[in-house]
């Protein structure tokens, strides 16, 4: 039986692909990915596999059918496939295939940077497929910067604190497509971030 790998590519850009991410990639003979992320990987020969909010769970399972039936498969995730990636639809699947999990830089990790934020001092929170949360008023005054990975909207981030008695004055920043050519970091206060516009690549600090 060959193996399946799980591949953090990082935020989508090729200047944060690990070594070792490159080495997987070109070791297999299959990859499964967004579009964006397979575009990373312009060269590769073999089989590519689409993956979609739509198709993924049944994609998925191809993929762990490919690797019963002997051919090598990495599945690639934006960021780290541990932290709203990829790796725990694939873990509930309970599959009987050895899995190899790569890491990848996490776009959070990326804003941090950016910021110059020592991340492990932090409240880290991912709304990714969950919505709005009352996690975000339970850490909101305990003193740590707050990185928070939206589930799409950074408005509908916004509005939930100011609406939840957030002070609509208390600074934050939108890091919006970190790594790409286009990347942008907004420093403002909450209201004042209300009227601007952002994409769905994006990571909201409240400071």
């Amino acid at each position: 039986m060959s193996k399946l790998y799980v591949v953090g590519i990082g935020p989508g850009s090729a200047d944060y692909l690990t070594f070792k991410s490159k080495k997987i990639v070109d070791s297999v003979e299959i990859l499964l990915g967004s579009k964006r992320v397979l575009d990373l990987f312009p060269e590769f020969e073999g089989e590519q596999i689409k993956l979609d909010a739509v198709n993924i769970e049944s994609q998925l399972k191809l993929a762990v059918s490919k690797v019963i039936h002997g051919k090598p498969v990495a599945i690639l995730s934006t960021g780290d496939p541990g932290f709203s990636g990829i790796l725990r639809p694939i873990l509930e699947l309970s599959v009987d295939v050895e899995i190899e999990v790569v890491p990848g830089i996490s776009s959070l990790q990326l804003c941090a940077a950016k910021l110059q934020i020592p991340w492990d001092n932090t409240n880290l929170i991912t709304l990714h497929g969950k919505g709005l949360s009352n996690e975000l008023l339970e850490v909101i005054d305990n003193g740590k910067p707050i990185i928070i990975l939206p589930n799409f909207k950074v408005d509908e981030v916004i509005r939930f604190l100011i609406d939840n008695g957030v002070d609509e004055d208390r600074q934050a920043a939108v890091c919006e497509k970190l790594g790409y050519p286009d990347e942008r970091i907004v420093k403002k206060s909450l209201k004042d971030l209300l009227v601007e516009k952002f994409s769905y690549m994006c990571v909201i600090v409240v400071f």
